[in-house]
């Protein structure tokens, strides 16, 4: 994949920019990964991860890691990759995270759009999610309004903290 310039995005009145991740970021992102890992509710990970394990999930094989900022601060991170290989590598996977002190301020869906955007500049054909969370309500509402569809429904596939063993969907756009 080529390499992808800065790209301003409005949300809400917010004007943030959205720009690949470096080595240096690390910390901000650790910062907005680490709590959503520890709180375990929305991402099928171990709770215990590591720092370094997690920075190294985020910014795995495969993957092109990039950061919402505002004024300086990284406020959310997401990464895109190839959802599979092979025959499959024209559909795209992401996972977005935001930091708590920036929810409901736009960043989750300026990075969604610059992600779309993206990833149609590189090809892809579709973009899909594995694996929604049914409690997770703010994503499912986003996502469906930037044109996703709930294409699965996995029974019981998430055991959330809170509520036990609930349901998780894979959700698709074409593009």
């Amino acid at each position: 994949m080529t390499h992808c310039p800065d790209f301003p995005c409005v949300a809400r009145n917010i004007t943030m920019l959205v720009r690949r991740a470096s080595k240096t970021d690390h910390p901000a992102i650790w910062r907005i990964i680490g709590p959503t890992i520890r709180a375990g509710e929305t991402y099928a990970l171990d709770r215990d991860m590591t720092e370094a394990d997690a920075i190294a999930y985020w910014f795995g094989e495969g993957r092109e890691t990039f950061v919402a900022e505002e004024d300086g601060e990284i406020t959310g991170t997401y990464y895109i990759r190839a959802n599979q290989a092979g025959a499959g590598k024209h559909i795209c996977n992401c996972g977005y995270m935001v930091s708590s002190d920036a929810t409901g301020r736009g960043v989750a869906r300026a990075m969604c759009l610059h992600s779309l955007d993206y990833a149609r500049r590189h090809g892809y054909r579709g973009m899909q999610f594995n694996f929604v969370v049914s409690s997770n309500t703010r994503a499912l509402k986003l996502w469906e309004s930037l044109d996703f569809e709930i294409v699965g429904r996995v029974p019981q596939a998430f055991d959330h903290p809170k509520f036990g063993y609930i349901d998780a969907f894979v959700m698709f756009r074409s593009l």
